[in-house]
């Protein structure tokens, strides 16, 4: 029963397989290429420690990207336009970098908690 469910979750999210998923990334990647912003910019480092943590890992130069294209977004938002066409042609939406170091963050995690660990940091509210 549950190898089954997995197969069903898998194809729903899958974008080669489903129609419907494929539809929606490619609403997402608009919306995002509009705004000049990445899929991984949004990601909340307050929300999750593991996010603020694998940010914290990243090169100085990738996390100052991201506060730029934030700040872009927001900056656009405000004024209510967008990205110019030709720039919103060469953006990358789904280009990742925060997701093998997130990823690693996660795994050191389930580790230290396996083996009885005290967490490196605790979840406090922001």
């Amino acid at each position: 029963m549950s190898s089954m469910m997995s197969a069903l979750s898998n194809w729903l999210v899958n974008p080669r397989r489903n129609p419907l998923a494929r539809l929606h990334m490619h609403a997402v990647s608009s919306r995002l290429r509009k705004y000049g912003l990445r899929y991984d910019d949004m990601y909340d480092p307050y929300f999750d420690l593991d996010i603020k943590e694998a940010l914290g890992r990243l090169p100085r130069e990738v996390v100052d990207a991201r506060i730029q294209r934030l700040k872009r977004a927001m900056d656009l938002s405000m004024k209510h336009q967008y990205l110019p066409e030709d720039l919103q042609a060469v953006q990358t939406p789904f280009r990742g970098y925060l997701s093998d170091m997130l990823a690693l963050v996660k795994k050191e995690r389930a580790e230290r908690e396996a083996l009885g660990a005290l967490p490196l940091y605790q979840r406090t509210i922001p």
